[in-house]
């Protein structure tokens, strides 16, 4: 057997690498032949993976001094996102305000837009 392919192909849809030397399966059962519901919660898996971000990382080389870089800036926006929450829970700032979601279509009824405006 090979290294990551515990499982027969016909029932491994998705074989991602998620790190050097971890993987993860992602399995999406299709049910009634609604193939379309599958493949959208497939996305949504890949996403929460980070897979696609992977694949957009792994386009290009990328030095080891950026790769530093990289998660060193990634680590700080963690820990400032995790010190902001904490801030909230302990009353120290606002919280931000919730989106108004009137309809169920993209876009549809948002108030309140998020990030950075000007």
């Amino acid at each position: 057997m090979q290294r990551g392919h515990d499982t027969p192909a016909s029932h491994c849809l998705f074989d991602g690498v998620i790190g050097p030397t971890r993987r993860k399966q992602l399995q999406v059962f299709v049910r009634d032949n609604n193939v379309d519901q599958a493949l959208r919660v497939l996305k949504k898996k890949m996403q929460r993976e980070g897979v696609f971000r992977e694949m957009k990382r792994r386009r290009y080389f990328e030095k080891p001094s950026e790769r530093a870089t990289r998660e060193k800036a990634e680590a700080v926006r963690r820990r400032r996102k995790v010190a902001r929450k904490q801030a909230v829970r302990d009353g120290l700032i606002a919280a931000p305000k919730k989106r108004i979601e009137m309809g169920k279509g993209k876009m549809s009824g948002t108030v309140q837009p998020r990030g950075r405006s000007g």
